[in-house]
């Protein structure tokens, strides 16, 4: 039987690094192959070398990429340019570094069919219309005069994927792309390219490292780590009845929601946010263009009390990230309090503005970002501690490195910086600097969503270790509703700047109130729905 992807004994190096190990899979037209592992174990450059896109440095030592039998890796450049894009397409997890910035996302497209030859601008124009309303983009005539900054995030995802059907591809390699994308998006992505495959019969060869997307969209699962594929069989195979140690351990860390009732310990308030409003001026067009009211907040009431973690989820927009920048006093509330152990903060400034401070800090998203790459990790942890006159550098070494090993990092991390460490240290890195000052608060924004199934694990039990140990409060902000039930004591739903429901993770899970709760419970990917 010839397959229409058999990828043979595929082998790549960079440099001396061998990144892919003799590696084998296939996909036949109509069915979903899904390559699952985490960051760093060769799934997407094995995708890359399929498609002819690896980087100069890269070198393929040995193997073949079959596509309907015949080999795209030994094929003179001219076919295999005029295969890519024709037969077989990519699309990857960011979108927005995909596209060109300067150039309407419609042109973008038709310039695929341009380049394979394709009719004139008028039918191009045409198809191109055709295949945004294929993919679900509203209003697609006026869609095609639009920037790729002026689309949501799904809305990019879906351009990408009109630009990998534009030539009728037989093969669709689609790398990590519902990864950056909210849950709802997420599954409305997920959904399109289900029944897309199944209207035109193509294969569709799937990289993720989340085995919830695995179960929501494949028919065969190959998993892969340190460059090789270690277990491969269908869904039901793999995910029940796991093999290999390794895909036991991605199972056993992956994020499943848990409705169970938590003990509820009585403590006084500690942090109480009333009726906060925040609106930002933004404008709609060119420079000269006058500016709109934006309200990003409205109105929005939450409490947190000593010793427990609230959780605030919510898409993207939905005013998550404003919210904690007004509790860290990052941004001022336009209206409102928010009550910081009996304090209003909204009024405090100079030194009653830093002293509280100290009782409240952040962990972000991005570890990498979030720390200055040309300062040793100690001194960063550090730096409040300096900043505040709290210890001499003797004893601020002493008490850092003490930090630094209770949050999991090796002997001697003081004086290394952030690119010695992988993306799960530096993270631990930014626990230490947030506990550096003792606070009794630490907002938490997506602190593990950057990361694989089982470094988030390990953040999440590491956060919780602190908690006991230091008597710590979390708002840990999530669009991962998985992770959101494991970790937090109760939720505050966002949309649209306003807190739509709240109450216990066991309530909110098990008895959604209102309508956008249950989307969003409804969108978990891999998750029974809930009514």
């Amino acid at each position: 039987m010839t397959h229409l992807l058999d990828v043979q004994n595929l082998s790549v190096a960079f440099g001396s690094v061998q990144a892919v190990k003799n590696v084998s899979f296939h996909v036949d037209a109509g069915e979903v192959l899904c390559l699952v592992g985490e960051s760093g174990s060769g799934k997407t450059v094995s995708a890359l070398a399929v498609m002819d896109l690896l980087p100069p440095q890269a070198t393929i030592l040995s193997g073949a990429a079959l596509f309907d039998g015949k080999d795209v890796l030994t094929m003179d450049a001219e076919p295999r340019r005029l295969l890519r894009g024709a037969q077989m397409s990519m699309i990857f997890q960011e979108p927005m570094t995909s596209l060109n910035p300067v150039f309407k996302v419609g042109d973008q497209v038709a310039e695929v069919l341009a380049v394979h030859g394709v009719g004139d601008a008028k039918s191009r124009y045409k198809r191109v219309i055709e295949l945004f309303s294929k993919v679900q983009i509203p209003e697609p005539e006026r869609r095609y005069h639009a920037y790729p900054n002026q689309l949501s995030g799904g809305q990019r995802q879906r351009v990408m994927i009109a630009m990998a059907l534009a030539m009728n591809t037989r093969l669709l390699i689609a790398d990590e792309p519902t990864t950056a994308l909210d849950v709802t998006v997420q599954g409305e992505i997920l959904s399109l390219i289900r029944s897309l495959q199944k209207e035109s019969g193509m294969g569709v060869l799937f990289i993720t490292h989340d085995f919830g997307v695995v179960r929501a969209l494949a028919d065969r699962v190959a998993v892969m780590q340190h460059g090789q594929i270690v277990e491969q069989g269908t869904v039901k195979q793999v995910m029940e009845k796991p093999k290999h140690a390794y895909t036991k351990s991605l199972l056993a860390a992956m994020p499943r929601l848990e409705t169970g009732a938590k003990a509820v310990v009585a403590t006084p308030p500690l942090l109480e946010v009333k009726n906060v409003s925040k609106v930002f001026q933004v404008k709609k067009g060119g420079f000269f263009s006058t500016s709109k009211p934006f309200k990003a907040l409205d109105g929005v009431s939450v409490t947190l009390h000593k010793g427990e973690t609230l959780g605030i989820v919510g898409e993207s927009g939905c005013g998550k990230s404003t919210l904690a920048r007004c509790l860290m006093r990052i941004y001022k509330p336009d209206a409102g309090e928010v009550v910081l152990n009996g304090q209003n903060t909204a009024p405090l400034k100079g030194a009653a503005l830093r002293a509280m401070r100290r009782n409240i800090q952040m962990v972000f998203q991005d570890p990498f970002s979030s720390l200055n790459p040309r300062m040793r990790v100690g001194e960063s942890v550090g730096e409040g501690l300096r900043a505040y006159g709290l210890m001499d550098a003797k004893a601020r070494r002493v008490y850092v490195e003490q930090l630094l090993a209770d949050c999991g990092l090796p002997a001697g991390s003081y004086d290394r910086y952030p690119h010695q460490f992988s993306g799960g240290q530096r993270q631990r890195v930014c626990i230490a600097r947030a506990l550096a000052l003792k606070p009794d608060i630490i907002i938490a924004d997506e602190p593990v969503s950057a990361l694989d199934v089982s470094v988030q694990k390990q953040i999440l039990e590491l956060m919780d270790k602190l908690k006991k140990e230091h008597g710590l409060s979390y708002v840990f902000i999530s669009h991962d509703l998985r992770v959101v039930s494991q970790v937090c004591d109760r939720i505050a739903v966002m949309h649209a700047g306003k807190v739509v429901e709240e109450g216990t993770t066991h309530a909110l899970f098990t008895n959604p109130q209102h309508p956008y709760t249950r989307t969003l419970l409804a969108a978990i990917p891999g998750e029974d729905k809930v009514a």
